[in-house]
């Protein structure tokens, strides 16, 4: 069954989605593409192949063509459009995040119920093959019980101040990817305990946001975890995360562009982490693309659903809500 698609928002993750679902997803056929910088859907459309482009949205949503709406535009557009496209009837993939409000959240959610449509959020991380291998270890009980938890998560620069401004700030617009993997490998978390700081650029303490973050995180299940995030590592994009149980530990590493490993009378060496997302989660992308295609096709669950997409708001408004009260805050005191 092949699942005709309409893509908003054609730039970095547009694209990267565009050139996915047009070359690696079985099944998969993009219609048309939306951007309201007509140059932009233009480009797209030319570079991928996808024979129509648009300045207007509403054009997808309308097309009686289209079954599904990959929706890659900027975080503010996220709910209004998955609300047309449910009204729409279409299918609903949405980057991440939804939104920063959890009453938008909500209502954008009781959209895709009330309409009976499926919807996806972009948590990619989920669908690598090294997170997936973590979650296989701790549900199979090859660690025993899980005790503790640690995710470091480190870009290599900053996003440029302009993005700051309107990112929704470190924890949701980078954090959140952490939040997620929380849940996906070991459940709900009740509790958290935020610290953050400007240590990297002045400036972006000025545009009102924190570019350095410790976490302490408590689990349903009594675990204990933290997150800590940085936007600059100068060597690289630093992604590990571990999980340490009664019965051993699983841990995953760094991605480096080869295995080589020189050795001289100076010293043991590699070279450097790959640089940045688009090159460590590639083949995630690729994956999370296929499994939304193959569940429509199927008649399946999506396999990353709405309210996957709601809880990690929630926790990044605990953890903004930490740091402002220097206290720990229960996930149970935010929520609408």
């Amino acid at each position: 069954m092949t699942i005709n698609l309409g893509i908003i928002g054609a730039g970095r993750i547009g694209r990267l989605h565009a050139n996915t679902l047009t070359t690696r997803v079985p099944g998969a056929r993009v219609l048309a593409v939306a951007d309201v910088f007509e140059a932009a859907a233009k480009s797209a459309a030319a570079d991928f192949g996808i024979p129509d482009f648009s300045t207007d949205p509403s054009e997808l949503m309308r097309s009686g063509d289209i079954d599904a709406i990959v929706i890659c535009s900027s975080t503010d557009t996220h709910c209004r459009f998955i609300i047309e496209a449910a009204r729409a009837g279409k299918q609903i993939f949405c980057e991440k995040p939804i939104a920063f409000d959890l009453v938008e959240i909500d209502d954008a959610l009781a959209a895709v119920d009330s309409a009976g449509v499926q919807l996806q959020i972009g948590f990619n991380r989920r669908f690598d093959a090294n997170h997936a291998r973590l979650k296989r270890a701790i549900e199979g009980g090859e660690i025993g019980d899980a005790h503790t938890m640690m995710i470091i998560s480190r870009d290599p620069a900053p996003p440029p101040i302009d993005y700051i401004k309107v990112s929704g700030g470190l924890m949701m617009d980078m954090m959140i990817h952490d939040f997620d993997m929380c849940r996906f490998l070991l459940g709900e978390v009740v509790e958290i305990f935020a610290f953050g700081d400007v240590k990297v650029d002045s400036a972006i303490g000025e545009a009102g946001d924190i570019d350095t973050a410790k976490v302490m995180l408590r689990f349903e299940n009594g675990v204990f975890g933290t997150i800590e995030n940085s936007r600059q590592a100068v060597y690289g994009y630093d992604q590990r995360v571990e999980v340490f149980g009664s019965k051993g530990a699983a841990s995953t590493g760094n991605w480096h562009a080869n295995a080589v490993t020189i050795s001289d009378a100076a010293s043991v060496r590699r070279d450097l982490p790959l640089h940045f997302f688009v090159e460590r989660y590639l083949e995630s992308y690729v994956a999370e693309m296929r499994a939304f295609v193959e569940a429509l096709s199927t008649g399946e669950t999506v396999p990353v659903v709405g309210n996957d997409g709601r809880a990690p708001v929630l926790m990044a408004l605990a953890g903004m809500r930490s740091m402002r009260e220097n206290r720990p805050v229960g996930l149970d005191e935010v929520a609408p």
